[in-house]
């Protein structure tokens, strides 16, 4: 936090020379100053919180400045900018710094109401205070001090805050007159001024047409909902109407699924009672459109996520449904334990639709990978895609195919079998070819080009069984491009394998190679060392290593408890037999 303090006192130096004072008035650079400060401050991230601590922290030194302090740390005396005040256009900007900082404290509200509604009434009294600030702004530049630029960014700048307040209130028709004013401000100002601030403006017209085309569909105005479907496929309408306009969807399709009652795939047709999955699948074919007109990566991305999104909590409703369908079987005695229910064959059915776009998303972001790899590389510090992030892509893709294989209900679809098998030919294809190529980057030529070959293998397979499925190529990735790719890379291989080994040939031969055996352990080997010439020439390991040497046996006597020994009775003395003499002798040695 002191580290923000310094940055936005080192910066605040600069921001006042846009508050510059030409020879008509004071002026203001109203919307440059907000768009800067915001994107410095938090709003590039959507940190409300972060961007009103720094408006707070900015009026104070506005204030302090200025000496427009309102009392004493004891007590609190309430002041008021007026036009007589307007010497100085920090005045200006200590108003619109308030406006912001409600602003900003509304949004953050905004936020938190999604999970505690009555932050919503917070959000409203917040709103409306920024309004008011703002038209307190305007009122101070309608002063013959102020020139007319910014007195015309002060009311569009009123009118957006003003429309944003009955947009909350669900006040469509005040809204849209309010945005429209905002817009044609801006427009005029666009069409008037430099090309740098000229894009400032457009960009904010930008953010609000999204929020008039919502106004004028709630007024009752059908062929806005084109409008916003198209604006939703080029990414437009980011924040607060995005939400808004995924809720629009949503309760558009709502009311059509109310007339769908059964769906057919694969021969069968299935009755479809939940809601959410109606809804789903009247949404699918406006997504996948919505998906092949997509302007950029960055928008299909985003479709692709949000169809997955709704796929996946479809999938969990009708699992809810499969469980109770379960128990009620249990205790039915006169179940078909055989046949695929209608439910489940449905479950299949949402499970294939998740599974088939995790593998056209996948394929994309490869798509998009294998050409960024084509291009040569610009900067060589930043890192470029590699070989191994497509194999992770094309590894995902055979997953997703080896879970499509095993669908309940279509085991015995020997047409959909042989399809999946295909797909995964075709997919381990190109997952082989990118292995190949990450070999090649380490020079590892013989195993890239067994790899090439195995393309080349899966590649033929792929022709020969696509004969009876002609139905089953076209989504899929063109094997013949692959083929053709795969032989020129096989010829630039095999020309860099003749290159690498002349300059192995060209490289010194081992009697250069140094290792630290000493001379005396290699005197049969001729070798260049340099270091027998110097001060510690290594001739010999001092001191020595030990060397084993063969230990003093041990001997166990393992004989001698099977060993008879001859009887000794006849030798031994028989002793007792001398009686006294005999002892007498013995004490005085002399029956030795």
């Amino acid at each position: 936090m002191a580290a923000e303090k310094q940055n936005e006192a080192k910066v605040s130096p600069t921001e006042e020379n846009k508050e510059n004072v030409p020879d008509g008035g004071l002026g203001l650079e109203i919307l440059q100053i907000i768009k800067e400060s915001q994107q410095q401050h938090g709003l590039r991230h959507g940190d409300y919180q972060r961007y009103r601590g720094y408006c707070s922290r900015r009026l104070r030194r506005l204030r302090k400045t200025l000496g427009f302090k309102m009392g004493n740390r004891h007590k609190f005396v309430g002041k008021k900018v007026t036009v007589e005040m307007l010497s100085d256009n920090r005045y200006l900007l200590l108003v619109l710094m308030e406006a912001e900082r409600a602003w900003s404290y509304a949004m953050q509200l905004k936020q938190e109401a999604n999970t505690e509604p009555r932050k919503r009434f917070h959000l409203l009294a917040r709103l409306r205070k920024a309004a008011k600030h703002s038209e307190k702004l305007e009122k101070l530049c309608e002063s013959p001090r102020v020139d007319a630029k910014t007195k015309l960014e002060a009311q569009a700048y009123t009118a957006y805050l003003t429309g944003m307040v009955e947009f909350e209130l669900q006040e469509w028709k005040r809204a849209m007159e309010a945005f429209n004013k905002c817009k044609t401000i801006y427009e005029k100002l666009a069409s008037a001024f430099t090309e740098e601030l000229a894009v400032l403006y457009r960009q904010r017209v930008d953010e609000i047409s999204p929020n008039i085309r919502y106004c004028a569909y709630n007024i009752g105005d059908q062929n806005a909902i084109n409008d916003l479907m198209q604006m939703r496929l080029t990414g437009g309408g980011g924040g607060m109407m995005a939400e808004k306009l995924e809720a629009l969807i949503t309760q558009a399709r709502t009311k059509q699924a109310a007339t769908m009652s059964e769906v057919e795939w694969r021969g069968r047709t299935v009755p479809v009672k939940i809601d959410k999955a109606r809804i789903f699948l009247l949404g699918l074919a406006d997504n996948e459109a919505a998906i092949a007109q997509a302007a950029n990566e960055e928008t299909k991305e985003h479709l692709y996520e949000t169809q997955l999104a709704e796929c996946r909590d479809t999938i969990q409703a009708v699992r809810e449904e499969l469980k109770t369908e379960a128990k009620q079987r249990e205790r039915s005695s006169d179940g078909d334990s055989g046949k695929v229910s209608n439910l489940q064959f449905l479950h299949s059915y949402l499970t294939y639709i998740k599974l088939c776009t995790l593998v056209k998303r996948n394929e994309s972001m490869a798509h998009t990978l294998h050409a960024k790899l084509k291009e040569p590389e610009s900067d060589e510090n930043k890192r470029g895609p590699r070989p191994q992030d497509l194999i992770r892509l094309y590894d995902i893709i055979l997953q997703s195919l080896a879970e499509l294989s095993t669908l309940q209900g279509l085991e015995d679809d020997h047409t959909f079998q042989k399809e999946v098998s295909l797909k995964t030919l075709v997919y381990k294809a190109y997952r082989c070819f990118f292995i190949a190529q990450s070999y090649v980057l380490v020079k590892k030529w013989s195993e890239a080009l067994v790899l090439y070959e195995r393309v080349l293998k899966y590649a033929k397979e792929v022709q020969s069984k696509a004969k009876n499925l002609n139905n089953s190529l076209k989504d899929l990735p063109d094997v013949q491009e692959l083929i053709a790719e795969v032989n020129a890379e096989k010829y630039s291989l095999q020309a860099a394998v003749i290159l690498d080994t002349d300059e192995t040939i060209e490289v010194p031969s081992q009697q250069q190679v140094k290792d630290n055996t000493p001379l005396c352990d290699h005197l049969e080997t001729f070798r260049i060392d340099p270091a027998l010439i110097g001060k510690q020439p290594n001739l010999v390991q001092f001191p020595p290593e030990f060397q084993p040497i063969p230990c003093k046996p041990l001997f166990f006597d393992l004989a001698l408890n099977h060993v008879a020994f001859p009887p000794l009775d006849g030798k031994v003395e028989q002793k007792g037999k001398g009686g006294l003499t005999g002892y007498i002798k013995g004490i005085f040695g002399f029956g030795s």
